[in-house]
């Protein structure tokens, strides 16, 4: 029997509101700050996904769009867009809420790798994903394209056995 989740079934949420130790001297949040909450809310989305412990394989893609300020209240929304052997990968929306306006925007975009582990530590296999949705497919076809770079830049894989990367150059 193949099991199969949608991204739907991976989707995990989380919200904080910017406290003074969480900022720079100026007011803002520190990244890492940040990149630790969209790790613990993309883990989540991951577990959902393989219902096993999984650990963080890689931060393969952040980008920062706009400081977010003290007192400002984050929202992190991840969802798995691919599932391969092991691993998963996940994307995430940050969005701010002004806390004096309610004005809501989107600051940063992430991707992350997560591999799902047996009870020794070892990678083990996840289900499936289905993607429904036409930006679900959009995001799980580029899901290859993504891994496959990220391998060949880790040096991994050879960028001549990276067909999808190849393809696009053709």
């Amino acid at each position: 029997m193949v099991i199969t989740r949608t991204p739907k079934d991976t989707y995990a949420s989380s919200a904080r509101i910017v406290m003074p130790n969480d900022t720079n001297t100026l007011g803002n949040l520190m990244g890492g700050n940040l990149l630790n909450w969209m790790d613990i809310t993309a883990a989540i989305s991951a577990h959902r996904c393989s219902r096993r412990l999984c650990v963080t394989a890689a931060v393969n893609n952040v980008s920062f769009k706009r400081p977010i300020k003290l007192g400002d209240i984050v929202t992190i929304h991840a969802e798995v867009t691919r599932s391969f052997k092991s691993s998963m990968e996940v994307y995430m929306k940050v969005h701010v809420e002004n806390h004096v306006t309610g004005e809501q925007s989107l600051c940063n975009e992430a991707m992350y790798t997560f591999v799902a582990l047996d009870q020794l530590g070892a990678p083990i296999n996840v289900p499936q994903l289905v993607p429904e949705s036409d930006e679900e497919k959009k995001r799980f076809e580029g899901a290859l394209r993504r891994r496959q770079l990220r391998l060949v830049l880790a040096g991994k894989m050879k960028a001549t056995d990276a067909t999808e990367l190849k393809a696009l150059f053709d």
